[in-house]
This record gives C-alpha cells, structure tokens and sequence, in this order.
C-alpha cells in the first residue's frame, strides 16, 4: 500500500522535485515515518491543501501541531517569522518551539504558571490586558503566528485582541461541543479550567469569530485540540475551505467509554451561546 502511494506520488511530481524525490527515498531509513509526509510536502508544494491532517507531526508540540503549523508556512511563506504563544507552561511542549529552535524564529511566550523557562514571561493574560501586553512588549502589528491555549478565556481573548493581524492564528476549541454549536464558557478573568468540559469555546464559535476578524478555518488536528486559522487574504491559492461539520474533529483525548475516548469529564455548568 505504502509503496503504491510513493509510486502514484512520484509519477506526479514535476521533474525538479523527483530528482528531490530520489534522494529522499535513498535516505528514507532515517526518514522512518517523517518519509512519506516529506513526499507529500513535495507533491503538494503546488496544489491547495485539502486535508492538514496528512501533515501531522510532532516535534515539541502535544499533538501533531509542528507538522500542520509547518506545511501551512511552506504554502504561504513567512515574514517577520515572529510569533507569540501564551499557556506555554514551562515552554518545552508547546506550538511554537519547534520554529523557534528549528527554523530560528523570534518570539513571545507569556504564562502565569510558576515554572517557567527564563525565556517566559509571567503574566496573567485577559481580555483586558492582552492588547496592552502585546504594546509591553513591542509586538509588530503584524507577525506570522499567533497561538493561544489558556484553557478556559480562550475565545474571549481572541475577541478582545484589537489592532493587531497576526497572519496564522492556532487556538484550542472544546471538542466535546458538536460543531453544530456556538458557545463559549462566560466570561471570567480569575477563572481557572477545573478538569471538565467546561472550558474554551466550540469549533462554531471560534469559526465566526475568526470571520469576523477576517479569518478562515482550514482545519483542526486530528485529536480534537486545536483549530488553525489563516488569514484571509492569504487564502486563496493555499486552502481548500470546508464547513465546520466537516472540519471538527470529536475528542481524542480523556476519558474512554466502549474504548472510544470522550474527553474530559462532563461538567454541571451550562456553556453560554455567542
């Protein structure tokens, strides 16, 4: 099976990039599973990305975050290669430290955790504070990659951001939400995620509030962590768009009922619609 897919692969790559092609198979012991995706990387080089799931890869990143966060640089290009994060934690898996360590990428990473990497500033991210931050600490109006996963005030963060047009933007949905559905958790800036499905925002409702921003959902990884964004006039040529519904990917995490994983256990507070 594998071997038919490199083939099909292989008869379809312009001349340049077979020559590509060889020298990756000639090494591809060393390759092992990142083998196949750099063919892909290849092959698609040229052509929309239907499907970012094909791209996953993990290097610093929970899930498969590096290899989509990757591929969709490949396609649009980068430009100040400057990115923020904050819920970093101590910063060693997180979004963004593979650009950072691998492709020399300056940065941003804020938490109000306790230990943190030297690097980290501590600070309490909130609706009210994060544009005054992002001016704390000298953010360009516009930089590559915004990623945002503070468990709880997520979507009420990214609402409040003002002024500035980060060109991708990653941020954690709750999964547990069918994407049929526009909630959020209510807004609270002492609030702390408690280990249920209360938390975050729904796959919908971040998907109209990035439109509302002038962003468009490509897709979401495949354990049902976190939604890519990519701004929309960078669109075009690079994604092909398709509904939430088809999109939204269940929890892949957590707790499992009948051995499927359901997420995080079901809380008693009621989400608030947007």
């Amino acid at each position: 099976m594998i071997k038919k897919l490199l083939k099909i692969i292989y008869l379809k790559l312009p001349k340049r990039q077979k020559e590509k092609a060889i020298y990756y198979y000639k090494w591809r012991p060393y390759f092992h599973k990142n083998f196949i995706a750099a063919l892909i990387r290849l092959f698609m080089k040229n052509k929309k990305i239907r499907n970012i799931n094909l791209f996953e890869q993990r290097f610093y990143s929970q899930n498969g975050e590096d290899g989509i966060i990757k591929i969709i640089f490949d396609k649009i290009g980068t430009t100040n290669k400057f990115c923020v994060e904050f819920g970093v934690g101590n910063g060693t898996e997180c979004n963004t430290q593979y650009l950072i360590k691998k492709q020399g990428w300056n940065f941003l990473h804020m938490d109000c955790g306790d230990k943190l990497s030297p690097s980290t500033k501590k600070e309490t991210v909130t609706a009210e504070n994060i544009n005054s931050l992002f001016k704390k600490y000298k953010v360009s109006k516009e930089f590559d990659l915004l990623s945002i996963d503070i468990n709880f005030n997520d979507y009420w963060v990214w609402k409040a951001i003002d002024g500035y047009s980060p060109r991708v933007v990653v941020i954690e949905y709750n999964s547990s939400i069918p994407p049929t559905e526009s909630k959020t958790v209510k807004y609270d800036p002492n609030a702390q995620w408690d280990g249920t499905n209360y938390f975050g925002a729904s796959l919908f409702a971040l998907a109209k509030l990035g439109k509302s921003k002038g962003y468009t959902l490509i897709g979401c990884d495949r354990m049902g962590s976190n939604a890519f964004f990519v701004r929309n006039d960078l669109i075009k040529e690079n994604f092909q768009i398709k509904s939430v519904e088809k999109i939204y990917k269940p929890p892949r995490y957590g707790k499992k009922v009948n051995g499927r994983c359901i997420g995080h256990p079901q809380s008693n507070k009621s989400m608030t619609p947007v």
